[in-house]
């Protein structure tokens, strides 16, 4: 059977040292670049929702009256009168159809 001697105790706990070091790096390494990308992916969904908030605006915009009603009136077409609306109700969406 093999006795370590002092120096070769301190060479295996260095070496054991080193090992749980270089994971630790190895990890730390990885969290910093999950870390990164985390915050590219929130500066994007930032982005995105202010594209979506502007789109919303545009379409609301586009479908209002002070828009289509011009439009409207450039195709020929006019506001109907009270006398020339008309409610349609549609079989089974009353009220207890369900």
């Amino acid at each position: 059977m093999i006795t370590l001697k002092g120096r070769h105790w301190v060479l295996l706990w260095l070496g054991l040292f080193l090992v749980v070091a270089g994971i630790v790096a190895t990890r730390q390494l990885k969290a910093y670049g999950l870390a990164t990308q985390l915050g590219q992916l929130r500066d994007r969904h930032r982005t995105l929702d202010a594209l979506r908030a502007e789109l919303e605006r545009d379409i609301s915009e586009a479908s209002s009256r002070r828009v289509l009603l011009p439009r409207a009136e450039s195709l020929g077409l006019h506001v109907p009168t009270d006398a020339e609306e008309a409610a349609i109700v549609l079989p089974g969406s009353g009220s207890g159809s369900r």
